[in-house]
């Protein structure tokens, strides 16, 4: 096992803590206080709840008085699904299990959006499931970019299309905030989910930018407009704030994380031709690469390269344990053997060259041994 500082190419799990925002969060807790009181530190912590939602406003070109704080992406898309109360869900095939698992306990009937090889919505597909669906209570739910094959999609047809069939539109927008500039104006949608440690925040914070109205799913003190019930997370709401504050700066930056994932991507296409990029065909967030080897299991592959100090993930984080393919994938028209040998690696604001470089060696020392062995049998 390398002794040396781990390789973290598993941003798309979760992103290590930005400076600014552990600078913050310490700060706040250390401040204290109940933005409900009335008294002098109360006040104090409603202000710097009110500064972070207007950072957290300014991340996806919103408006303040729309953000309503979560404990985290799941809870604001339980919160923009099960708060629509929904007749009909029409929902990519792609979506998080954030999305899809509280679209089926709704009580609403669910339609999926087919998706081609590469990842890419079918938007005919979309028009037939919307023109059979209600006219009133329709919700189309589609993410903007995916977590594990980083493909962006056509969110503002996608809402052109549901609106002209009086639907109401939600994105998941978890894995684009941060990563590529968001304008929820020029989305058009109603309701759009954002979590703070996607971007460098801490767990345990998020948001629903709900431009419609939505009722609550957590009852309580009526906090958060009455929206979201329990006393706020200051802390972590504050440290959000900062993080998106950072992140919008560096969207350039951000953005140039694309230079990274292609020589990766470049340097193993030239050991391997047998490699599948799933999504490499589309367009991409720029730090994600999610790499398809039949024959190799991810998780021997996430073992592996864990051993020589790198780490990534088995498609989604959240479901990396747990033995089934990635749906992902299969609903992208893989065989489960390929979709249970893909891992996802993916870049963020601390990555660099010498990671990539770790990366790389480590993966071609498993490709070839695995390739010799199998020579040999």
């Amino acid at each position: 096992m390398s002794t040396a500082a781990p390789a973290y190419l598993d941003y798309n799990a979760t992103a290590p803590i930005r400076p600014g925002a552990l600078e913050a969060l310490t700060a706040s807790l250390v401040s204290g206080g109940n933005p409900s009181s009335v008294h002098a530190t109360g006040r104090a912590a409603r202000r710097r709840i009110e500064a972070a939602r207007s950072a957290v406003a300014a991340l996806v070109n919103g408006l303040a008085s729309d953000v309503i704080f979560t404990s985290g992406g799941t809870e604001a898309n339980n919160l923009a699904i099960l708060g629509s109360k929904p007749r009909c869900v029409v929902a990519s095939a792609v979506e998080h299990d954030a999305v899809l698992a509280p679209a089926h306990s709704s009580g609403a009937e669910v339609r999926l959006i087919r998706v081609d090889r590469d990842g890419r919505l079918d938007l005919e597909h979309l028009e037939q499931l919307l023109a059979t669906a209600p006219r009133e209570g329709t919700l189309v739910s589609v993410m903007l970019a995916n977590n594990e094959t980083g493909v962006i999609h056509p969110v503002a047809e996608v809402a052109a299309r549901a609106r002209a069939r009086g639907a109401i539109i939600h994105c998941d927008a978890v894995q684009a905030a941060g990563k590529i500039a968001i304008d929820i104006g020029a989305l058009n949608v109603d309701l759009l989910t954002l979590s703070a440690h996607k971007l460098g925040g801490p767990q345990g914070a998020g948001a629903l930018v709900a431009r419609v109205d939505v009722d609550p799913v957590q009852r309580g003190g009526g906090q958060e407009r009455g929206l979201r019930a329990g006393t706020e997370n200051v802390a972590a709401i504050v440290a959000f704030g900062a993080a998106a504050e950072a992140a919008l700066a560096e969207l350039s930056t951000f953005a140039q994380l694309a230079g990274l994932r292609d020589d990766l991507e470049r340097r193993i296409a030239a050991l391997a031709p047998d490699v599948v990029f799933h999504g490499g065909a589309c367009a991409r967030l720029p730090n994600t690469s999610c790499i398809g080897t039949v024959g190799l299991p991810a998780e021997t592959q996430v073992m592996a390269l864990d051993l020589a100090g790198v780490a990534v993930s088995a498609g989604a984080a959240c479901s990396s344990g747990k033995l089934r393919p990635s749906h992902v994938l299969t609903a992208m028209g893989h065989a489960e053997d390929a979709a249970r040998a893909a891992i996802r690696v993916s870049l963020g604001w601390g990555t660099t060259p010498a990671d990539i470089d770790r990366c790389v060696e480590a993966w071609s020392a498993l490709y070839r041994r695995t390739r010799t062995a199998k020579s040999a049998a």
